[in-house]
């Protein structure tokens, strides 16, 4: 396994138990203030971290390219936004449907990154995004 699957293996069981914890966390409380406080405890534990390991570079933050600074602001709008919209789903429905669909996620992710940054996928690889797809669909509507 490659150092990089190492990481989104890792991603992906947080994500698991933070679906779980989501769940629990948003039963009777606003969406929008569970996920302010998610994003909120997500900034300190990062800041920390990064602090903790002497990677915490202002100058460096300051200096980053005009085009990086309107991607990562943007990007951190449509985190807000998925954050929202999946504290929600989970308030409303199943966590394993409301997961499920999420993941779909990869589909689109596949489509826009041939369309947007032209990274292709091998036909297997396709393959392997219509079954997400279906599975998806089974998990969330069946």
């Amino acid at each position: 396994m490659q150092n990089w699957q190492l990481w989104a293996t890792a991603a992906a069981l947080s994500a698991a138990v933070t679906a779980l914890l989501i769940k629990v966390g948003v039963q009777g409380v606003d969406a929008g203030l569970a996920t302010l406080f998610r994003t909120v405890a997500v900034a300190v534990v990062l800041g920390l971290v990064l602090l903790a390991s002497g990677r915490l570079d202002w100058q460096e933050l300051r200096h980053l390219p005009p085009t990086s600074l309107t991607a990562l602001a943007l990007s951190g709008l449509a985190t807000g936004v998925s954050w929202f919209c999946y504290s929600r789903a989970l308030q409303l429905g199943p966590v394993a449907g409301v997961a499920a669909l999420d993941k779909l996620s990869v589909v689109l992710i596949a489509v826009l990154a041939l369309v947007f940054l032209g990274e292709p996928l091998e036909l297997k690889a396709w393959l392997g995004v219509v079954l997400m797809a279906a599975g998806a669909a089974l998990v969330a509507w069946v």
